[in-house]
């Protein structure tokens, strides 16, 4: 069952423009700003606009949809636990170009990010995710309707023990700016069996 009220969140990175109601919370991103630590790039990015909420439920799964109109290279918005800039994961789809896009998630503990991602047609505009949680473990699926959900990857935190930060992020890493849009969040019990 649905279990959140947006009164209960608060802002990292808060953004210039954005609105926040019960069904939906929207966010129009500001150039070069993202989240990333160290690995392969060697710079830091700790500053994209995070819609989050506490929870020190030790079981669940958080849903969420995004829509977005995403118009140059890695603008991205989607599912986001933020522990601390050095330890953190995302999930989005980020814009490449007009053909095709990255479907992908970044998993950080310590100060270093990984990024594993798919190729996914250009023209996606909506993407559902469902992040579900086991202590430290956690389970990332993606879905295009909101009802066939599919495996995106298994991953640990080390710094997620008791209470931990999670809800939606947009950014634009280059000179961009877009708006995303999310809407059906919401916290449930876990279907990770």
């Amino acid at each position: 069952m649905k279990n959140i009220s947006t009164e209960n969140g608060f802002w990292i990175n808060r953004p210039k423009k954005f609105s926040v109601s019960e069904e939906k919370i929207t966010v129009t991103t500001e150039e070069k700003t993202d989240f990333w630590q160290r690995t392969h790039y060697g710079f830091r990015n700790d500053n994209g606009p995070t819609f989050l909420f506490r929870t020190d439920r030790e079981n669940f799964s958080f849903v969420v949809k995004t829509a977005f109109n995403s118009k140059k290279i890695y603008d991205q918005c989607g599912v986001i636990i933020y522990q601390n800039s050095d330890n953190w994961f995302k999930a989005s789809v980020e814009y490449e170009n007009g053909i095709y896009q990255r479907l992908g998630s970044v998993v950080t503990n310590s100060g270093y990010s990984d990024w594993a991602s798919t190729d996914i047609d250009g023209n996606i505009n909506e993407m559902y995710y469902r992040l579900s949680r086991k202590g430290n473990d956690f389970c990332l699926e993606n879905s295009s309707n909101g009802l066939n959900f599919k495996q995106m990857r298994i991953f640990h935190l080390f710094e997620a023990e008791n209470e931990i930060n999670i809800g939606v992020y947009a950014c634009s890493p280059s000179a961009s700016s877009f708006e995303a849009v999310f809407t059906e969040f919401g916290f449930y019990d876990s279907v990770w069996e």
